[in-house]
């Protein structure tokens, strides 16, 4: 769904991009807080208001994902589909460095090459574009502090959008009040079926993280995140061979290396996964083989218990 989502955005012209994102929001509390009612999910509500540090990051998070909605909706409906993608290909390398500036992780060295050959595929972008590829870079950077955000507040998929889109919520309907009074809201001026497209990006929003949040407990985590990198090659496909978006050669070779960088972090994924299950398994052997050897003790001692008496 996230990968298809690049069709849906051009429906909703004329609606420019910032009132687009404004619908979204308004519509995605409404939606998700139907889930919460249904779901009677709201126990978290009373923690969340006591707590001031948990109400900032919510905050933060709002207004980091605010800009990369608003900006990847721009990007789609101004024919930028390509170099949008790209910002979720090499979101998982800016998230890996945050992880070191930020939480002073320490990398492996399969991830340190990546980060190096990601960082190489951004400089031959910026040369062939004559700038840095800045949507990809804003989009990229945004999505990973909102993930290290959400990391931080450890709050569910549905809860934390619903509070994020709370906080959302009164300046997004307000910019939609003070379109309808400039007379230029296309809300209902283009018609019922245009109005229901609108209402749709809450459905849009919180259908796909709900589904997410759904495989998150069922799926293992090394699966999981392959199968992310799902969401921006649908989003590339798109944009070459449904909108047409030029790939000079330049663009082909920052790509490649790009797909290099995270063909490096798969690799270096699966292989700690393999290392970390054997490793349980051989402590799990291990502590079998101790709790029979103490049962054989046990039995070998208990007769001559029995005739010391």
């Amino acid at each position: 769904m996230w990968g298809l989502v690049p069709l849906f955005w051009p429906l909703l012209k004329p609606a420019g991009a910032v009132e687009i994102l404004a619908h979204r929001m308004v519509w995605s509390l409404v939606f998700v807080g139907i889930a919460l009612l249904a779901l009677r999910r709201w126990s978290w509500i009373p923690e969340l208001v006591r707590s001031p540090r948990k109400l900032a990051l919510i905050t933060v998070a709002a207004a980091v994902i605010s800009v990369n909605w608003g900006l990847y909706i721009w990007s789609v409906n101004t024919g930028r589909v390509v170099e949008a993608s790209l910002g979720y290909f090499i979101n998982p390398l800016v998230t890996i460095a945050l992880g070191v500036l930020v939480l002073k992780e320490r990398l492996r060295p399969a991830q340190w090459a990546a980060v190096g050959v990601g960082f190489a595929a951004v400089l031959v972008l910026a040369i062939g574009y004559g700038q840095p590829p800045w949507i990809s870079l804003v989009l990229a950077s945004s999505f990973a502090i909102y993930g290290l955000v959400k990391k931080k507040l450890n709050l569910g998929g549905l809860e934390s959008l619903a509070a994020e889109t709370a906080v959302q919520f009164l300046p997004a309907l307000g910019y939609l009040v003070w379109l309808g009074t400039q007379g230029t809201l296309a809300f209902g001026s283009e018609g019922a079926g245009h109005a229901a497209l609108l209402v749709s990006t809450g459905i849009v929003t919180a259908v796909p993280l709900v589904c997410f949040g759904a495989a998150a407990i069922r799926v293992p985590l090394s699966t999981l995140g392959l199968l992310q990198y799902l969401a921006p090659t649908f989003q590339f496909l798109l944009g070459v061979l449904y909108f047409h978006e030029a790939m000079p050669p330049e663009r082909w070779a920052g790509f490649s290396l790009v797909w290099l960088a995270l063909t490096l972090l798969t690799w270096d994924a699966l292989r700690t996964a393999r290392r970390s299950r054997a490793a349980m398994a051989v402590a799990s052997a291990e502590a079998v083989a101790s709790v029979e050897a103490a049962s054989i003790e046990a039995a070998s001692a208990a007769p001559k218990v029995h005739q010391g008496r």
